[in-house]
């Protein structure tokens, strides 16, 4: 993350409201999220608790118009002034916010859900950070899992391959399921800082954007 863990990049803002970049960016764009909950001076940061508004905003396409979701998040946020509430998710895990929005007498909204959902993705990228170490002693600072010599980008590479988890541990025995999801996670979150080297795709012969770890011989 940042310095400042309450303050996402639109990637690690994606990767904990469970949607794809450009959909951050269309909030942002759209003014949809107000001006208070991101950053907009350089690069974009996104207030880590705004992602509860964004996992609402998408988990009911289906269910509301947007204009009905737009006005539930203005309900939000004008409450959160009210209340004087702040956006981050360490204040959450102790006192969680709990928000309804009202409509017509009819429709009632509860974000609690929303909420829940926002505090469990940030707090698996913090630990994604947590296992990914960068020693210059360790293959001349690659970035690898803690305790081992596995890059993380080779193992998020393998899964873009194709690879699944226990393939991937077949390869790598000093990791365990978690930290290869982590891994992944931290790959989808950071990406690989540089130009990656074009591979060709086993599978179709095509080249593919992506360092691709080849699986032992069998």
């Amino acid at each position: 993350m940042t310095a400042n863990p309450e303050l996402l990049t639109t990637r690690e803002a994606a990767v904990v409201a469970g949607v794809e970049v450009r959909d951050i960016n269309r909030l942002i764009d759209e003014h949809i999220l107000p001006d208070e909950l991101f950053q907009n001076v350089g690069t974009r940061l996104l207030r880590a608790g705004a992602c509860a508004l964004v996992r609402f905003y998408y988990g009911a396409e289906k269910a509301l118009t947007a204009d009905e979701r737009k006005g539930a998040i203005r309900h939000v946020c004008r409450d959160a002034r009210t209340r004087h509430l702040d956006w981050t998710v360490a204040h959450w895990r102790r006192t969680r916010p709990h928000w309804t929005y009202h409509r017509d007498q009819f429709l009632t909204l509860n974000f609690d859900r929303f909420v829940i959902d926002t505090i469990a993705g940030h707090d698996r990228l913090t630990r994604a950070r947590e296992i990914v170490v960068e020693d210059a002693h360790i293959l001349n600072g690659t970035q690898v899992v803690k305790g081992t010599r596995v890059p993380v980008y080779d193992i998020a590479a393998s899964a873009a391959h194709g690879l699944t988890p226990a393939e991937i541990r077949e390869d790598y025995p000093s990791l365990d399921e978690e930290s290869i999801a982590l891994a992944i996670l931290y790959a989808e979150a950071t990406p690989q800082r540089g130009r990656p080297r074009m591979v060709a795709s086993a599978a179709r012969g095509t080249p593919v954007s992506r360092k691709v770890v080849k699986r032992r011989a069998r």
